[in-house]
């Protein structure tokens, strides 16, 4: 989809950007996919495609009045989504709301990722020395939870070094999609970049409370093959951008 998307924006003109007759192609090239992962169904994954789709089209140049339009369509029908959720979605918002609610059933995996962080501390407890991941306490340890592990094992200062290397890599690829003398390059940049961040957002932010728990692995650390190579796959593609970069005149 992101190559898809840069590819059809690399050859549009910036001022047809605002005919909206212009933007029905890609935005059918999202909501297909995204119906169709929905269906299966697959909400994460579904979102977070719609995400970096937004993010591609704000960069292409789309006016940000159709973005609020879209943000209130999408306010006021709120209800029929919520309607049109799993039984299971509905929980895991609830939940979210409220994680004590259900300590011992959908709210366990949250409530024990919170106690496998806390009692980490600064420094951690030490390889393989944490209960709440060795004594199977936490499920999914190897993949959607894998930063609690290093949060309870190497504490604070792991869990911060291990940020600032993911931010190295996004400080890179936003150098490189700013470095790019074709949009074609620049677009497909901030689809990868944007694909990583909010694997990154998502997983920590899912694992700590601050959003519903749903299915986003952890680039790169993850265990599962898909992740990983799609990680790779984003990291070739962008090297290869970055050799590239300017032997490429940009299309105006």
């Amino acid at each position: 989809l992101i190559l898809a998307l840069a590819k059809y924006f690399h050859n549009l003109h910036i001022y047809k950007m605002k005919n909206i007759i212009f933007l029905i192609i890609p935005i059918l090239m999202v909501i297909i996919p995204v119906l169709l992962i929905m269906k299966q169904p697959d909400l994460g994954t579904s979102l977070i495609l719609f995400a970096l789709a937004i993010v591609i089209f704000f960069v292409a140049g789309v006016g940000i009045w159709k973005f609020i339009f879209s943000a209130l369509v999408t306010a006021i029908s709120a209800p029929f989504l919520w309607a049109n959720l799993k039984s299971y979605q509905k929980q895991r918002i609830l939940t979210f709301l409220n994680p004590e609610s259900d300590p011992l059933g959908s709210g366990y995996n949250i409530i024990q990722s919170k106690i496998a962080i806390g009692s980490g501390g600064l420094s951690g407890k030490g390889f393989l020395s944490g209960t709440q991941g060795q004594l199977n306490f936490l499920p999914e340890r190897e993949t959607d939870f894998i930063f609690t592990i290093i949060a309870e094992e190497y504490g604070f200062i792991g869990s911060i070094l291990v940020l600032l290397i993911y931010c190295y890599i996004l400080a890179r690829l936003i150098k490189i999609s700013l470095e790019c003398n074709c949009l074609y390059s620049k677009y497909t940049i901030t689809g990868l970049c944007s694909f990583l961040f909010l694997h990154l957002f998502i997983n920590i932010a899912m694992i700590t409370g601050l959003i519903p728990v749903v299915g986003a692995p952890l680039p790169f650390i993850s265990y599962g093959g898909t992740i990983l190579i799609i990680s790779l796959i984003t990291t070739a593609l962008a090297l290869n951008i970055d050799y590239n970069k300017k032997m490429v005149i940009a299309k105006f």
